[in-house]
Parts: structure tokens; C-alpha cells; sequence
């Protein structure tokens, strides 16, 4: 009786993990229990446990793993992969080990687990993976971290084509394959398009899968269509953010995009064109707009090294008609977050048009391939986003994304008024929501008095799709878009 009531207490528990210190509890009644009930207590715990790691309260998270080992630590981007990092203990005399760490809310990072301090694995008990340049990783995904729908593949849409093109550089004496992907509508029209050329291109294309975030940003109007070049770098480091780099612009400049102009129907004004990259690649990047402010007029950089040339030559030169995407990890590598972070201002001095924002996650394709929406939405949007009249929200009030987002039936838009918007709308807030034609939806209408404000939304009358949210008060507009799934 005694056993029964101990592993119904366990099940209870694993059950109701979102009660406040209920992984604490299980280890006191381990710990409390006597030896011979230990290994059943874990047994029914781990049975009624499916997911792992286990958070409780929304942000504390408890990492887990059963199994016969000296040691088990769990290195990722929280801990910059020090394999010694977050050592776990060993739960009494059991084989269950475990590491309580606190994240934020909606972090979404990259780990392993080492047992012995030799041997790296996979969690075994976290279904989520993701793809990182040395082999996958698990993931964790904290409650309110919002999985990119942009990066499903989609059947039913149509899809770009991808062809393969060798260059060889005689002043860099070397030889690469370059990736061209062509929009769906490309065969069927006579048109010309926007290109943007992606630095660690075969990544991008196979970590990021970046060829399916254009092919569902087209599809959903959320972009125009586009011819994207996807180049590698074969001497990485002295061509990114070294002595080669002006050598290898040349080289993209002079031969590549040159073919690219000739074989492609191409728009060849900088406004149509745009660079990205990430880590050196970002560096590249920025590197090629403001050495080639003609050729390249929208430059993105994610988790950037940005080489003192970079930051002084924008300092300290004339405004270059340049829009920029920038964004950051805040588990980011430690040397690249202050060189983003001080570089951001040196931009607002400046005037320039740009977009930044940081991520609870870290230095990862998983981190990155979320948030190329975010860069080329900038850089060329789509009939969706017309409906936006200004990125950012003015400064009498802000927007919050939707949460959740996606979302199924209902989901809550979070805004702030400051007190100067005290009076200026007796009727309250207005807020539109567009689908992706740009066609008016719905229309409701939100409190006016200064302070926090949360309306709730109801979409159980429209179809699964993209839809835009915009906040009007009768001076200005901001917009964002969410994503209904049925």
C-alpha cells in the first residue's frame, strides 16, 4: 500500500507540472523514500512525463537523462558549448540525472547532452531536432517560443526552381558552385526581379531551407517574387571578415552577378537588390554595402561580426542610401554582442533606415532561418504588407505581437499608450485586420486611456491563413501580421 501511494503520489505530480515547485517535490520524495521504491518512483514519473525537457511555470526548465554514466553535463548556446557547462546531478541513489536552469519564456536554444565528458548525444527523450553546422541538435522550445510557420514546406503552393552554376576565380584561384533559385512565376512571365545574393549560400539553402521560406513568402504576398544566388565561400574566414575580402567582392561583383544579370531576367538598380549573411557572412555583407552602396542597397546581417572598418566607415562617411536588417541572440556569441549592439546607434545617428531586434536564442541556423521573413520583408514586400505605413511603432504608442501566434480560434494583441494619448481618441483604438490581399477583414476597436491594454481576438470565422493587424489612433498606423491555423 505504501508503494502504490508513493507512485500515485509520483504520477500525480508529473501530471500537474505546472504547479509551482513540483519538480522539487518529486526529488524530496525520492530523496525521502526508502532505496528499495526509489527506481519505481522514477519509473512512473518518467512514464507520465512524454516530453522532456520539462519546464514548469513558463520559464524554468529541467533538463533530464536517465542512464548508467559518470558524469552528464549539457553544453549549447546557453553556455557558449562548453562541454563542461550545466552539470547535472545525479538523483540519489538512482540512474536519473537532472540540471534545473531558468530561461526566458519564449528562448528557443540548441544542446547535447555529454555523458563521461567524452561522448555527445542527442536528448533521447526531446522530439524537437534542428540542424546546426555540425550535425543536428536538440531543441529546446520554452512555452512561449512560436515556431516559424514560414519554414514548413507547403505542397499545395507552388515552387521555385533551384539550378546549379560552377564560377572560378582566377584572382582568388578557386572554384565554387553557386545555387540560383528562381520564382515560381518566373517561366510563365516576362518579368524582371529583385535579387538578393545569400553568403553561406548551400547553408542557407540546406540548414535554413530558404528556397521553402521564399517559396510560402511569395505564395502568401508577404513578399514579391524574387531571384535568390546562394554562394559559398570556400577560404571562409580570409574571404568574410579577412584579407580577401575585397578580392571576393570583386569576385561577386565582376563574375557572378554579372552572369547572373546575363542568363536572369534581373532588376539591377540597388533598391532591388539585397545582400545577406550570418556571423562573418553578416560582416560580408555589410562590408559590400558600404563599399558598394551602387550595386546593393538593402544589406542583412544576423549575429554579425562587424570588423572596425565596418563600424568606423559608417560612422564616419556620408549617408549611404542603404535600408538594413540587423538582429542579434541574447545567448549570442559573447565577442559579437557588443560589436552589433554598438553598432546599432552609430546607424540612428546616421539616419539610416534599418530594422533590428534580438532573440532569446543563440549563434544557429535554427535562430537564423526564423528570421529571414523579418529581412526580406524589409527589404521587399509583398501585396500583404502594403497595408504597413510605418515599421515602427510611433513613440505615442507600441505593438506587441499576438500571442499566441499561430494561433487557433482566439489569441490576445497586447498594446501601450503613454499618457500624451490621453484624450486624443474618445472612442478608443482602432485596429484593422487585412488578410493577404490586402482586403479588410475585420474592424474592432480597442481602450484609449494611457497604460497596457490587451484586446482578444477571435478568428474562428476566417480561414487558415496570414492575416495583418494594424493599430491606427488618427495620426499614424503600424501593422503586424499573425498566422491562423485550423
Amino acid at each position: 500500500m505504501k508503494v502504490l501511494r508513493l507512485l500515485a503520489g509520483c504520477l500525480s505530480l508529473a501530471m500537474h507540472v505546472g504547479f509551482s515547485q513540483s519538480f522539487t517535490n518529486f526529488v524530496d520524495r525520492v530523496t525521502t523514500a526508502p532505496d528499495s521504491l526509489r527506481t519505481a518512483i522514477v519509473d512512473s514519473f518518467m512514464n507520465a512525463t512524454p516530453v522532456f525537457p520539462l519546464v514548469e511555470n513558463g520559464t524554468v526548465c529541467h533538463f533530464l537523462y536517465r542512464g548508467n554514466t559518470t558524469t552528464v553535463t549539457v553544453p549549447g548556446d546557453a553556455n557558449g558549448w562548453d562541454p563542461a557547462a550545466f552539470p547535472m546531478t545525479r538523483l540519489s541513489t538512482t540512474n536519473l540525472w537532472y540540471r534545473t536552469v531558468t530561461f526566458p519564456g519564449d528562448a528557443r536554444l540548441d544542446y547535447k547532452f555529454v555523458l563521461s565528458g567524452s561522448t555527445w548525444i542527442l536528448d533521447p527523450r526531446n522530439p524537437y531536432q534542428v540542424s546546426g553546422g555540425f550535425g543536428p541538435n536538440s531543441e529546446l522550445r520554452m512555452p512561449a517560443y512560436v515556431p516559424a510557420p514560414e519554414l514548413v514546406y507547403n505542397p499545395s503552393i507552388p515552387h521555385g526552381a533551384l539550378r546549379d552554376t560552377t564560377f572560378f576565380s582566377a584572382v582568388l584561384n578557386n572554384s565554387r558552385t553557386v545555387r540560383i533559385y528562381t520564382p515560381p512565376s518566373y517561366a510563365s512571365s516576362t518579368d524582371s526581379f529583385p535579387v538578393v545574393l545569400f553568403h553561406d549560400g548551400l547553408e542557407y539553402v540546406t540548414l535554413a531551407g530558404a528556397n521553402t521560406i521564399l517559396d510560402n513568402l511569395i505564395a502568401q504576398g508577404l513578399i514579391v517574387p524574387v531571384i535568390a544566388v546562394f554562394v559559398p565561400p570556400v577560404n571562409r574566414t580570409p574571404e568574410y571578415a579577412g584579407a580577401q575580402m575585397t578580392q571576393f567582392t570583386d569576385f561577386l561583383m565582376g563574375q557572378v552577378m554579372t552572369v547572373i544579370d546575363t542568363r536572369y531576367r534581373t532588376r539591377r538598380n540597388p533598391a532591388a537588390r539585397a545582400v545577406i549573411g550570418a556571423s562573418n557572412g553578416g560582416n560580408i555583407a555589410l562590408w559590400m554595402g558600404y563599399t558598394h552602396p551602387e550595386a546593393f542597397g538593402n544589406i542583412g546581417a544576423q549575429s554579425s561580426n562587424i570588423i572596425s572598418a565596418i563600424s568606423s566607415g559608417f560612422q564616419s562617411s556620408p549617408h549611404l542610401d542603404l535600408k538594413l536588417y540587423l538582429d542579434l541572440g541574447t545567448f549570442d556569441i559573447d565577442v559579437l554582442i557588443p560589436l552589433v549592439r554598438g553598432f546599432v546607434p552609430i546607424l540612428q545617428s546616421r539616419g539610416y533606415d534599418y530594422r533590428y531586434e534580438e532573440y532569446n536564442e543563440g549563434h544557429s541556423w535554427g535562430n537564423w532561418r526564423a528570421h529571414i521573413d523579418n529581412a526580406l520583408e524589409k527589404f521587399f514586400p509583398g501585396p500583404a504588407l502594403t497595408v504597413n505605413l510605418d515599421e515602427s511603432a510611433p513613440a505615442t504608442y507600441s505593438l506587441a505581437q499576438n500571442y499566441p501566434n499561430p494561433f487557433n480560434g482566439e489569441t490576445r494583441i497586447r498594446y501601450t499608450l503613454n499618457a500624451a494619448e490621453q484624450g486624443s481618441d474618445p472612442e478608443g483604438v482602432l485596429f484593422r485586420v487585412y488578410d493577404v490581399q490586402g482586403r479588410e477583414v475585420v474592424r474592432l476597436t480597442g481602450p484609449g486611456g494611457p497604460g497596457t491594454h490587451t484586446i482578444l481576438f477571435n478568428g474562428s470565422e476566417l480561414s487558415s491563413g496570414v492575416y495583418i493587424y494594424t493599430i491606427a489612433d488618427g495620426k499614424s498606423r503600424v501593422a503586424r501580421r499573425m498566422v491562423l491555423l485550423k
